[in-house]
């Protein structure tokens, strides 16, 4: 005799479904109450308002796909690192950092010149490049010394390695640098606002999100293009048998390490752009968001961890006014939770729950084999 489908569903199956509901059901009487629903009768449609105008809703997007840009170049290096050596480099965050840092450096230098404002286009080149070079300098010496000796080991000792890593870059550079904050310098030329089809966007944001998508387009290109971006998926795919074929993979693993960590780099210098200042403790909040990304769209994946990226950092903009302004909860709530936007992290670590427990291969991701989980 066989089972119907609802008795072969188990205690846990049937609380996950709890939860999804739960969830889903937050969402849209968050959403609902953020567009406040005007029906004249039950026999008409509802007319939907917000006290949001529509310029402010498209302020949000735009600041999301900025913030989600920066992220998804940031979760490109945990995911081609993750994809060739099934490790989570805990210390990219700092590697970002490292870049923005001492980039502030060169850019205040040409600003106190005069060229940074003479030569704009120039200027932001020669920061970019410096941080995208500092970042894979000080990435490949960490694939040196921190982790190729302990590629043999079991994953947890690379694990600790790389916390180890994250936490001596961050007081290094607190020790070299100060704790406090340093404000970046201003490029003239990105004051104000572009009209794009009739649509006023800042200009720093339209900066980071085209910068964004041709560094993205690039990488993609070099690694489905290129010889090295073959023997990168090869070695994704099987380092043994990858070396067996001929292909040198301590050179293939130190190119993953060096591209992830220059487009780190000059995601920390886009950072810096829209936020303009930088700090020793930088790279945590941020490198977190991106590892969230690269699960979000599935790790090892890399159009995964672009559109992790993007979706992460509209959500986080989005998210605490549409889903938590609206969420009106009698005796406790009555108009809604009144500091809504100070819970984005809340909204991106719970979305990284959600995936590890509902999707664990992600968005774009495929369930692994065996020997790759």
């Amino acid at each position: 005799m066989q089972r119907g489908p609802l008795r072969r569903l188990s205690f846990v199956d049937l609380y996950l479904w709890g939860v999804r509901i739960s969830v889903l059901a937050v969402v849209l009487w968050g959403s609902f109450g953020t567009f406040q629903a005007d029906c004249p009768s039950a026999l008409t449609l509802c007319d939907f308002k917000s006290k949001y105008a529509a310029d402010v809703w498209l302020d949000f997007i735009v600041f999301g796909l900025s913030q989600g840009s920066v992220y998804a170049l940031i979760a490109l290096g945990y995911t081609m690192v993750y994809g060739i050596l099934r490790m989570i480099n805990f210390a990219h965050g700092e590697i970002f950092m490292s870049g923005a840092y001492t980039a502030y450096y060169v850019a205040a230098a040409l600003g106190r010149s005069g060229f940074l404002n003479r030569n704009p286009l120039v200027s932001l080149a020669v920061v970019l490049v410096v941080g995208m070079a500092i970042s894979t300098a000080i990435a490949l010496i960490l694939e040196r010394v921190a982790y190729r000796p302990l590629r043999r080991a079991p994953r947890l000792v690379p694990l600790i390695s790389a916390i180890g890593a994250s936490f001596f870059l961050q007081y290094t550079f607190r020790g070299f640098f100060g704790s406090g904050f340093q404000a970046y310098p201003e490029w003239q030329i990105f004051k104000g606002e572009w009209a794009i089809g009739g649509v006023g966007i800042l200009r720093t944001q339209a900066v980071v999100i085209t910068a964004s998508v041709l560094l993205m387009m690039a990488l993609y290109i070099f690694v489905m293009r290129t010889k090295t971006g073959t023997a990168m998926r090869a070695v994704s795919e099987d380092l043994e048998v990858a070396a067996l074929m001929g292909i040198n993979v301590d050179r293939v693993i130190v190119v993953t390490f060096g591209i992830g960590a220059a487009a780190a780099g000059a995601a920390g210098v886009l950072y810096a752009l829209v936020f303009k200042q930088v700090h020793f403790f930088m790279g945590f909040n941020p490198g977190i968001k991106a590892f969230t990304a690269a699960v979000l769209g599935g790790i090892g994946n890399i159009p995964g961890a672009m559109v992790g990226g993007l979706f992460l950092g509209l959500f986080e903009s989005v998210g605490p006014i549409l889903f938590l302004e609206g969420l009106r909860v009698p005796g406790i709530y009555p108009t809604g939770i009144p500091a809504p936007y100070q819970l984005k992290d809340v909204i991106a670590f719970t979305m990284l729950v959600m995936v590890l427990i509902f999707r664990p291969s992600g968005i774009l991701g495929e369930r692994l084999a065996t020997k790759k989980a």
